[in-house]
């Protein structure tokens, strides 16, 4: 054979952990992705945003053409990824899509693989929640992309017998490994076929190693015409296949998807070479030898998939001595927690929902809507309709037991960092629709925890961590019904401060909020009250007790803060900035400056006017908070002066000015 006989495959795994808190159903702000709110939006600026208009220069260095870079490779998106980016970044999410059909008009078959429901380890779950992870990730493919797929990837390609047969027994004809997870592989790069110990077939592609780990962690993503001569160095290769990361293009290596574009510009030019998918490659070449898999395995770790249950050495920073101690104890905690959590849904769920594990493997049709998780529910709804909460209960419970085990909780390094804390908060909602049972379920998981020890003291342990951190520091549904209550005071939409997994309905004081998903609804009592001008606060007091609390802007669902922010600022703004201000800020004036400029006008007018002077004192000060700009630090020297001046009794009286400007 020639290298002009050659099929070449790039295959990029696009995936994020969920980061969504499991209440409101928003992405908490993370400092660490600054200036963007959170990882996710980052990542999508970095990496997806580019790779799906990825600049191909000309011989100038100009930009000849933007390419989609996803038609001319294959690729997977977490689905928890794909419900993130349609509602966040829906341009690049019809552009993924867009990809896949036109690749399938050139091909024949599309280049989007399927992926499970959650990023799990598939080999360290029951055969029960593989079969369910695996439906609801076919379910979330054939919603968005409108076809069944024909491969899977498996997250982190972790592998067993178990696995496969699972799904081979749903449809899936291949997935991808790499070299060391089969054996017996055929030399020429085209998929071998393995029997499960159940009798079913799966073919099995495996991507070159060496080349993916080049393109990934090595030199090759600097060097696109080096790149393209590797990929046709061996004359023995029908296939060339690799497999990376999708965030190597443009988040782990900055301009790495012009590289990915200039690739495939140069491989698309070579006589006879064929730049496809496995999809296509395998309708054209069934597999033919026969291959064993070497079980349990993973693509990055070489102790199995001990990297997600052991100490086994594999952590992010190898450089720092660190242990990883608390995987274990991590594990056998949330899976002692699974195995209870699915006791009550089996109990409870055979009354309410009939066959309660077909009705959890159908629910990852609707799980991406609130709306349509409830009516889910209701349709499959076996006892009276009073017990329509109680099972949609049942179904979130068993929601948030799945994703417990998103795999990033064990990857990295401490059980202090973020991703573990998502397992942790999944793990404390699930036991919040436990019923009767939750209190001594939680008592007995916070007590397992507690032997998993972080590197850090300042942390702690797990038992720490959950109740510090995991369990919701206030009500969501107070603060939703405080978002709510702003918004009638304020006189803003109440849909664009409420989090789509909630609905709320304010009438005077009383406050209605709903959990969507559930139907779980409570009542408030609230009151709108400013400590200062630009401070409001809302009472929230529950119509049964259980709930009083006072609540401030930083407070409220993070949907809600930057409207209300905006139109406090605003109306600051309005009453408090003089004429000749608001002209300077309409003149080009920073509002910054011109706030800071009138508050230094302000403190020293108090000494001719008091109650007012003081009011606008508070007020300037509340509108550079709010632009996040400290109190100056010659607006504090303004105002110790101005306070020495003035007599005892009216000096008394700015103790509340002074401690908003930062004195004791």
């Amino acid at each position: 054979m020639t290298v002009a006989d050659r099929s070449v495959v790039i295959h990029g795994h696009f995936y994020q952990p969920p980061r969504e808190d499991p209440w409101l159903e928003e992405v908490p702000r993370e400092p660490g992705a600054a200036p963007y709110h959170d990882w996710n939006a980052r990542i999508e600026r970095e990496c997806y945003r580019a790779v799906i208009a990825a600049r191909v220069n000309g011989p100038d260095g100009r930009i000849a053409r933007i390419v989609n870079a996803l038609e001319s490779t294959s690729f997977d998106f977490g689905p928890t990824l794909l419900w993130w980016l349609e509602r966040a970044a829906p341009e690049t999410y019809r552009a993924v899509l867009e990809a896949d059909r036109a690749s399938a008009a050139r091909l024949g078959h599309g280049n989007a693989m399927a992926m499970p429901g959650h990023h799990v380890i598939l080999p360290l779950a029951s055969r029960r929640d593989v079969e369910t992870e695996v439906r609801w990730g076919l379910a979330d493919f054939r919603r968005r992309f409108k076809r069944d797929p024909v491969g899977m990837w498996l997250p982190e390609t972790a592998v067993d017998d178990t696995t496969l047969d699972v799904l081979a027994a749903e449809g899936i004809r291949f997935t991808v490994l790499a070299p060391h997870q089969v054996r017996g592989a055929p030399v020429d790069g085209l998929p071998g076929r393995y029997t499960t110990a159940g009798g079913r077939t799966i073919a099995l592609f495996v991507y070159d190693g060496a080349m993916s780990r080049d393109v990934a962690f090595g030199p090759l993503l600097s060097n696109a015409r080096a790149w393209a001569d590797r990929v046709t160095a061996d004359p023995r290769r029908r296939l060339v296949a690799m497999a990376t990361d999708g965030e190597t293009f443009g988040h782990h290596h900055r301009f790495g998807e012009m590289a990915l574009a200039a690739v495939i510009d140069l491989l698309c030019a070579r006589p006879h070479v064929r730049l496809e998918n496995f999809a296509a490659l395998l309708a054209r070449h069934p597999p033919a030898e026969a291959v064993a898999l070497v079980a349990p395995t993973s693509w990055s770790c070489p102790h199995g998939v001990e990297r997600w249950r052991s100490d086994c050495g594999c952590r992010a920073h190898p450089e720092q001595p660190t242990h990883q101690g608390w995987r274990a104890v991590l594990r056998e905690a949330l899976d002692w927690l699974a195995r209870e959590l699915h006791e009550i849904y089996e109990h409870e769920g055979t009354a309410l929902l009939g066959d309660p594990w077909a009705a959890r493997d159908t629910y990852g049709a609707a799980a991406h809507d609130p709306a349509a998780a409830l009516a889910f529910t209701r349709e499959w709804l076996r006892g009276p309709a009073t017990a329509l909460r109680r099972a949609a209960e049942l179904l979130e419970m068993e929601r948030n037991a799945l994703r417990m085990f998103t795999s990033c909780g064990w990857f990295f390094d401490d059980i202090g960092g973020g991703e573990s804390l998502i397992v942790l908060r999944y793990a404390a909602r699930a036991l919040e629709l436990a019923g009767p049972r939750a209190a001594a379920l939680e008592h007995d998981l916070v007590e397992r925890l507690a032997h998993a020890e972080s590197n850090d003291p300042a942390v702690g342990t797990g038992r720490d961590i959950y109740l510090r951190r995991a369990r919701p520091a206030i009500p969501p549904a107070a603060r939703v019904a405080a978002a709510a209550a702003l918004a009638q005071d304020l006189n803003l939409d109440p849909t664009r401060l409420i989090p789509a997994a909630w609905a709320a309905r304010c009438a005077g004081a009383a406050c209605d909020v709903e959990h969507v998903r559930t139907g779980a609804a409570a009542a408030f009592h609230t009151a709108v009250r400013r400590a200062s001008p630009g401070r409001p606060t809302v009472s929230v007091q529950s119509v049964d007790g259980s709930v009083d609390r006072k609540l401030g802007i930083a407070d409220l669902p993070e949907t809600a803060q930057d409207s209300v922010q905006a139109r406090v600022r605003a109306q600051l703004v309005e009453r408090w900035l003089h004429p000749e201000d608001k002209q300077a800020v309409a003149s080009g004036m920073p509002l910054a400056l011109a706030a800071e400029s009138a508050l230094r006008q302000a403190i020293a007018a108090l000494l001719q006017n008091g109650s007012d002077a003081a009011t606008r004192v508070e007020a300037l000060a509340d509108l550079l908070d709010l632009l996040g700009h400290p109190v100056p630090f010659d607006a504090q020297s303004e105002f110790y002066r101005v306070r020495a001046e003035l007599p005892a009794d009216r000096a008394g009286d700015l103790e509340g000015v002074a401690r908003r400007l930062g004195f004791a």
